[in-house]
């Protein structure tokens, strides 16, 4: 009886298998291709409170890819100057406006602390999109991003810190008639010594139907898919990027007299070099 032996080529031809077939006299050899199974998505698992005009329900969502969309300003000339401010200190000029950084979704976070090694990272409000099952919800996040990193890539610098998220989302659906309603609120430190750090109107960024269109033509899956969250850019900082011991931010719905807010601690660790 023959045995077929199957085994993974190494080397430039590991897109080949190796099937050896062994007989009573002699033995043949054939190449074959090898068909990659996909690799699994690592998703990370949250519960978020779903609240709608007509109650709320608890949901256990798997989210698959984190999205980050940079440079989503609609004034572009202001968003330019910014441009170069930057570039001034170092840091890289965006390949192109709006940009879409892929973060491990393990980096989201409901926790109320986070560990940062060093001072130099910062948060930054942001609103962002969830596709639950093909329902589009809201909520709010920060971006809490390295500094010190950013000078040697923002990509590198997204990646190195965890994104807090508020635990309670909107459907979108019940803001499209007041969208431009909504503003992101943030402050800084604790106490009497609690600063206005960010404040204004979501419309200071693309629309969510914008920004989808345009991750949508680059996007090698085809688009805003079922399990992917996408945080939605930020506001102009009042009074200069610098860090601090803790961050809350919040998304208010004026209209209807609500808001989804989060605040969590930066717990520091040492920078050894």
């Amino acid at each position: 009886m023959p045995q077929d032996v199957i085994r993974r080529v190494a080397g430039p031809y590991r897109r080949l298998i190796l099937i050896e077939t062994r007989q009573a006299s002699h033995r043949n050899l054939t190449l074959q291709p090898f068909l990659k199974e996909p690799r699994p998505i690592m998703a990370k698992t949250l519960t978020f409170t779903v609240i709608g005009l007509d109650g709320s329900e608890e949901r256990c969502v798997q989210i698959k890819r984190l999205i980050i969309a940079g440079w989503t300003g609609r004034n572009k000339a202001a968003m330019e100057a910014h441009i170069e401010e930057l570039a001034a200190l170092g840091i890289p000029r965006p390949a192109r406006t709006p940009i879409f950084y892929r973060v491990a979704a393990n980096r989201l976070t409901t926790d109320s602390e986070i560990e940062a090694t060093g001072d130099g990272s910062s948060g930054e409000a942001e609103f962002f999109l969830f596709n639950d099952g093909g329902e589009r919800l809201v909520g709010t996040a920060s971006d809490h991003t390295d500094r010190k990193a950013e000078v040697h890539g923002v990509t590198l610098s997204k990646q190195m810190c965890e994104k807090p998220v508020a635990q309670s989302v909107w459907r979108l659906q019940d803001l499209a008639d007041h969208w431009s309603s909504l503003e992101l609120h943030a402050t800084i430190g604790t106490g009497e010594e609690q600063t206005v750090y960010q404040q204004g109107s979501v419309t200071a960024m693309l629309s969510p139907e914008d920004l989808l269109q345009k991750f949508a033509a680059e996007d090698p899956a085809g688009g805003f898919q079922p399990g992917d969250l996408m945080l939605c850019g930020t506001l102009p900082v009042i009074g200069g990027v610098r860090p601090s011991n803790a961050f809350q931010f919040k998304l208010v719905d004026p209209v209807l007299n609500r808001a989804l807010e989060h605040r969590y601690s930066i717990i520091e660790l040492p920078d050894e070099g």
